[in-house]
């Protein structure tokens, strides 16, 4: 069965105690303190699997859980990191906050492999906290906790076309027709229940990736039918193929249905009845009397800039004047596939506000020193090595005040700050 929506529960793992013991061997009375470090939590990553074209596995699997850190142990010895978690999604795949519904991730386009959640920083053990005045630290750092997200996964196929019309209007025909896709065809309504992908291949053209989107009905914006599992596929879709039935062979009228499904495209998302649209009328071989529909139809919505193409699925006729404009409109649009933007930080859903953090100036090192158990969660959590999780890290230190005590402390560009291991050089 075709699954494109699942709910889930995802978990990092905690980071292990930093361990407290001494040196105890024989000639060795007082010795100092030996307690081992923990052991950082395992992350959790989504990475995208080309084997994969459903979300049917999450409907078996729905915790996800990644590795705990070890405790540290004496001797200096250190606790073994949590093994990470790799969880497979197909590529197309939107990771959203399940209570907020917003976009963590698209899992789309040049993005593979995705951090949602660091494991806990493991502790230090008591070997750190030795000082001249203090000697034999009875106290270790405990692992940072774990952080927890219920996540809804939400399947949308990435084409650059999108077939839409009312059912049995031949959008299954055409696609079997122009691509190498081979769906089920029969003559009754929701012969059609999963979205299915084609590769049109023109000569000496580029081509394009086309989607048949299963039959519509009235209200489906408002969940009718199948609704919404349909028209959330062709939110990524560059340009909207609408196919109608021209010879009326259910005796509906293709012009009312035209309007009928772009009232439901308008409704679910008024940002895809805005995409360009053209108009296939179909089944003209099956036209009869003297009435011509087409130019009824072509009269109707040309004016409004839809260009109407007069074709017949089964025959052919038609159908290559209708692609290669197709072709030529992509190839005036950006070639990236679209992508959904970050709505949601997991970084800064988790409540560190009310925890201290010190700035100092170590003349030592001549470097200024952020430490506390904000700045370090802050940075346990904050993937630095993205575009998006450095803003979030700079913004942070400027809502905290952080950026303000730095320039208090009489910190000048090209100084150099120092955050738990991680070094940086200041610039206004």
């Amino acid at each position: 069965m075709f699954a494109d929506r699942a709910k889930i529960y995802v978990k990092s793992g905690k980071g292990g105690d930093g361990h407290v013991s001494f040196r105890r061997e024989k000639y060795v009375p007082n010795g100092g303190p030996d307690g081992g470090d923990g052991g950082d939590g395992g992350s959790v990553y989504f990475v995208v699997d080309e084997g994969l074209n459903t979300l049917t596995d999450f409907r078996n699997i729905r915790k996800y859980a990644a590795g705990n850190g070890e405790n540290g142990n004496k001797r200096n010895c250190s606790g073994k990191s949590g093994e990470d978690i790799m969880i497979k999604v197909p590529e197309g795949t939107v990771i959203k906050e399940f209570e907020s519904g917003k976009v963590i991730t698209d899992m789309s386009g040049d993005n593979r492999k995705f951090l949602l959640l660091k494991g806990g920083k493991g502790g230090n053990g008591n070997q750190h906290y030795a000082t001249s005045t203090m000697q034999a630290p009875k106290y270790a750092q405990p692992g940072q906790p774990a952080q927890e997200l219920e996540l809804l996964l939400e399947l949308k196929v990435i084409a650059d076309v999108g077939l839409v019309g009312f059912p049995n209007v031949g959008k299954s025909t055409l696609l079997s027709k122009v691509t190498n896709a081979r769906p089920k065809i029969a003559n009754y309504h929701f012969t059609t229940l999963n979205p299915n992908l084609g590769v049109v291949d023109l000569e000496d053209a580029k081509g394009f990736v086309i989607a048949d989107i299963p039959g519509l009905i009235e209200g489906a914006s408002e969940g009718v039918g199948l609704g919404h599992e349909f028209l959330r596929h062709i939110e990524r879709t560059k340009l909207i193929l609408h196919i109608v039935d021209a010879a009326s062979t259910e005796g509906r009228d293709p012009v009312a249905d035209i309007y009928a499904i772009n009232r439901e495209l308008e409704a679910y998302n008024a940002q895809i009845a805005q995409r360009p649209q053209i108009i296939a009328a179909n089944k003209i071989d099956m036209i009869y009397g003297t009435e011509d529909p087409v130019a009824r139809i072509k009269a109707e919505f040309e004016p409004r800039g839809i260009p109407v193409y007069a074709i017949s699925a089964i025959s052919g006729q038609g159908l290559r004047d209708l692609l290669y404009d197709i072709n030529n409109r992509l190839e005036q649009m950006d070639s990236r596939p679209v992508v959904f933007e970050q709505e949601f930080f997991p970084e800064s859903h988790f409540d560190i506000g009310s925890e201290p953090f010190t700035v100092v100036y170590d003349e030592e090192e001549d470097a200024y020193v952020v430490e506390g158990p904000r700045i370090e969660k802050m940075l346990s959590y904050t993937n630095l090595e993205s575009e998006k999780g450095f803003k979030f890290f700079q913004d942070f230190l400027k809502v905290n005040g952080i950026l303000e005590q730095l320039e208090t402390l009489g910190i000048e560009e090209g100084d150099t700050v120092r955050m738990y291991g991680l070094s940086f050089d200041y610039y206004k």
